[in-house]
């Protein structure tokens, strides 16, 4: 650990292959999965390496090191509960609607009219209206100019209009 702490790459791999399979089986719990485990590992291998400089070389090592593991455990089964506390599980997923209109009327598909559009008028639709970003954020993401993107916007909108007023 005092090598770990002086930076030497060597030995943090060698303490985590000789600490992991202790850690591993500390962290495995009867109702808990593989996968789970493997990811509590790997924060508790974060969380050593966030507070190595606090380690101090009087002391044992392996207490600290399962002091955090511990914690990492604690942690993680209260993040758990508080999720589990806000989920409302249904019976059985909810039916979609169904679009029952009136005989003469036609249902509007919005996903068929954008799929006409070009992937760039499309992509500045979706961020501005889906997403709310703004027109600059929206530029940013498309790694375009404000201008290109006020562009793009308008052209998309005059084909959709277009569109519905072809249908009409």
């Amino acid at each position: 650990m005092v090598r770990y702490q002086g930076g030497d790459a060597a030995a943090v791999e060698e303490l985590v292959q000789h600490l992991s399979p202790s850690l591993f089986s500390y962290l495995m719990r009867p109702e808990g999965n593989r996968s789970d485990v493997e990811d509590l590992l790997q924060e508790c291998w974060l969380r050593i390496h966030r507070a190595r400089h606090t380690y101090r070389v009087a002391d044992p090592l392996l207490p600290w090191i399962f002091a955090i593991a511990r914690h990492t455990m604690l942690d993680d089964r209260r993040r758990r509960s508080r999720r589990a506390a806000r989920e409302v599980l249904l019976p059985e997923p909810p039916e979609p609607p169904s679009h029952v209109t009136p005989a003469g009327t036609h249902v509007l598909d919005i996903g068929a009219l954008l799929e006409q559009l070009p992937p760039s008028q499309r992509d500045v639709l979706l961020l501005l209206n889906v997403t709310g970003m703004t027109m600059a954020e929206a530029a940013r993401a498309t790694s375009a100019s404000v201008a290109a993107t006020k562009q793009r916007a308008h052209r998309a909108y005059a084909r959709l209009r277009a569109f519905l007023a072809e249908r009409k």
